[in-house]
């Protein structure tokens, strides 16, 4: 099935107006499609949202979260924070195409009656504009996609605002689902198993708000703490993922349309290293994830290889690129290659939600909560978890937000710029800095927005940037400390 065709008959479907009732019945042609049912809108968003935030964790997050870096090169790049005026444009532009469809979806859903699908399709529309929103603060989006009602200059909302319809929002999906109503047709390529398929979309639902409520946990006003307490210990009303197998995870197929987003598979590791922050830890850990996503350093010594392990090179390096007498960690690019996986949102990250509140004392079972969280994270490679390996210091739970932060930074490895937005939530795991970093060595807050927005939207744009102290990278998101 290939999704694109699909949508360009779907808009096309969806524009077409009639001129007279008895023009359109006169030209109804029985063999077409006359009616779009919501699910028929499902498989692209899903393909297009999480293919872009796979490959985006690659391009962008990964440098700034030195988990790889550019190299060789002396350029300033993202790894030192140089962010260009239009680094988030390809972002911006995928994000707003597919709420647009995960809208159309729900008024589709609206009309039809059918409470599934418009639960699905508002998870899909906060899920992706969560993500915009984190990415650049302030954005259009209750006026925003409505074109089609002559709100072509939508205006700016705050974040405030837009997490406080997301939770809304969520609330109300949670509640629509009828887990046992009969699938009438094929199940997605998210969730492929037809007989649990309301209940782990409804999970999704509810695990996605925890992940919202704890980004917005340090603003007191929103209350996340208690709410997120009181849908966990419900499990029943609020069902979330309660395993690596119902990990919220496309399956790439390699099946046209459902392929890497990485057309040519040498792009994902030409002129990259990994970075020597995220390897180190991993040595250090003893980790087995280690060949899973890089591959060894070696030195040439009487022009034969030979390999020292795995060794990385350090993110915003000072000096020339010649003082590296070895050649670095590669990226392995078995993670590119079809078959691949594209992280949405999974049981690792939901157990370390619950052990960041355990820590926090609003849940019990910290230390458990920790360790079953990194156990799910290495398992769900189908690799078994050392023996001994909570034994040493470095994995070892010790009570503190920074070790499990650590330890969730790595499982939230490629999931699209979920490092960044924790980072920014928590300031952790701690990142080196060197001379060479820009903006004083300082993580960006934001991406600036297009430069194409400053132009069409120009009066709401200059009402926003007003308000907000500059267009600038340094802008703090709301849910920020």
């Amino acid at each position: 099935m290939n999704y694109k065709k699909i949508l360009v008959a779907v808009v096309g479907v969806l524009s077409i107006a009639s001129c007279t009732a008895n023009f359109e019945e006169t030209n109804t042609d029985p063999n077409r499609l006359q009616k779009i049912y919501p699910s028929t809108l499902l498989n692209p968003i899903i393909y297009e949202a999480a293919s872009h935030g796979l490959y985006r964790s690659w391009s962008h997050n990964n440098q700034f979260m030195q988990a790889n870096v550019a190299f060789p090169s002396s350029v300033d790049g993202i790894q030192r924070y140089d962010f260009s005026d239009d680094i988030g444009s390809s972002s911006w532009n995928a994000y707003y195409r597919w709420i647009k469809n995960a809208r159309d979806m729900e008024k589709e859903a609206i009309k039809v009656a059918d409470a599934n699908y418009e639960a699905i399709a508002i998870t899909l529309r906060v899920w992706m504009a969560a993500n915009l929103t984190d990415l650049f603060g302030p954005i259009p989006y209750f006026d925003a996609s409505q074109g089609d009602s002559g709100k072509l200059l939508p205006k700016f909302d705050n974040q405030e605002d837009i997490y406080a319809s997301f939770f809304d929002d969520l609330e109300r999906a949670n509640s629509l689902y009828d887990t046992g109503k009969a699938l009438k047709f094929n199940p997605d390529i998210l969730f492929t198993d037809g007989g649990a398929y309301w209940k782990r979309w409804q999970k999704f639902t509810n695990s996605l708000h925890l992940r919202l409520l704890l980004r917005a946990s340090n603003r007191a006003e929103v209350g996340a703490y208690d709410k997120m307490v009181a849908m966990l210990n419900d499990p029943v009303k609020y069902p979330v993922i309660e395993s690596n197998e119902e990990s919220v995870v496309l399956d790439i197929t390699g099946i046209t349309p459902n392929v890497s987003p990485w057309s040519r598979i040498q792009d994902f590791t030409l002129s990259k290293k990994m970075a020597s922050f995220f390897i180190d830890h991993l040595v250090a850990f003893e980790d087995p994830r280690l060949p899973i996503y890089a591959t060894e350093a070696y030195r040439i010594e009487n022009k034969k290889k030979v390999y020292i392990g795995y060794k990385g090179i350090p993110s915003a390096w000072d000096g020339p690129d010649s003082q590296f007498d070895y050649e670095a960690s590669g990226l392995n690019n078995e993670m590119a290659k079809n078959p691949t996986k594209a992280p949405i949102l999974t049981y690792a990250e939901l157990l370390f939600i619950k052990a960041e509140l355990g820590v926090k004392g609003y849940l019990p079972d910290a230390e458990k909560n920790y360790k079953e969280a990194v156990k799910s994270a290495i398992t769900q490679f189908e690799i078994e978890v050392p023996a001994n390996y909570f034994d040493k210091a470095e994995v070892a739970f010790d009570g503190s937000l920074e070790k499990v932060m650590l330890q969730k930074y790595y499982a939230l490895y490629m999931t699209d710029y979920q490092q960044w937005f924790e980072y920014k939530r928590t300031g952790l795991p701690e990142l080196p800095k060197t001379q060479s970093m820009l903006n004083n060595g300082v993580m960006p807050s934001r991406f600036p927005f297009p430069l194409s927005i400053r132009t069409q939207n120009r009066t709401e744009y200059e009402k926003i940037v007003g308000e907000m102290g500059g267009d600038d990278i340094n802008v703090k998101m709301w849910w920020q400390n």
